[in-house]
């Protein structure tokens, strides 16, 4: 195995990982708002969903498949839609919570996070099939079989992807506090609000060019 180039590719994918996006945002309002324990099935969730794009981004290179841009970005329009209604739903949430002062605790949030919401926002933008096209590639030769240095690379990828999120989870549990969950909930709803209308003009503008 070339260990230089495995390095390299952790340290990548450690830093592709870290920013923050809508999979980080999910998580740290489904820690905030759910705790520990539903956030981390929402990890798990995130993580399934890679290992699906990686397969499918790994069947294209095998294959030399052609990628039809208007299907993907058609359905990178679906999930944007998604990702925005999970953001109004966070925002309904936390601005409907009784106030700390009034209650005494935050209300949780119903319906932040789960294995299959973690799922459903991590396959949400197809246009990553191309991500990973174009990424592991890079990274092919760290062994001499390509079958191999899939299996490497993915498994490299989810542990990378499973701890930088759980860190987010340990965080959010230190911090969180009854008046910084529903904060905390703001500002990721506020994020996804963000990264979906993002995604909608972005792919509207490639439907319509």
């Amino acid at each position: 195995m070339n260990t230089a180039l495995t390095a390299t590719y952790a340290l990548t994918v450690l830093l592709l990982i870290a920013t923050p996006g809508p999979v980080v945002a999910l998580i740290v309002n489904t820690a905030a708002a759910s705790g520990s324990r539903k956030a981390i099935f929402t990890a798990v969730g995130t993580n399934w969903a890679s290992l699906v794009l990686i397969g499918a981004a790994a069947w294209i290179i095998m294959t030399s498949a052609a990628i039809d841009r208007t299907w993907l970005s058609g359905m990178s329009l679906l999930g944007c839609l998604f990702i925005g209604y999970i953001a109004i739903g966070t925002l309904k949430d936390a601005l409907q919570a009784p106030s700390p002062e009034a209650s005494g605790e935050v209300a949780r949030a119903v319906r932040g996070g789960g294995l299959w919401q973690g799922f459903m926002v991590g396959i949400s933008n197809p246009k990553d099939i191309i991500f990973f096209i174009a990424f592991f590639p890079q990274f092919i030769q760290i062994t001499e079989s390509f079958g191999k240095s899939m299996v490497v690379l993915s498994l490299l990828w989810v542990a990378i992807d499973f701890a930088v999120l759980s860190l987010y989870i340990f965080a959010i549990g230190k911090i969180a506090s009854q008046r910084s969950s529903r904060l905390i909930s703001l500002a990721s709803g506020v994020a996804l609000l963000l990264i979906a209308a993002g995604g909608l003009a972005y792919n509207i503008k490639e439907l319509a060019g």
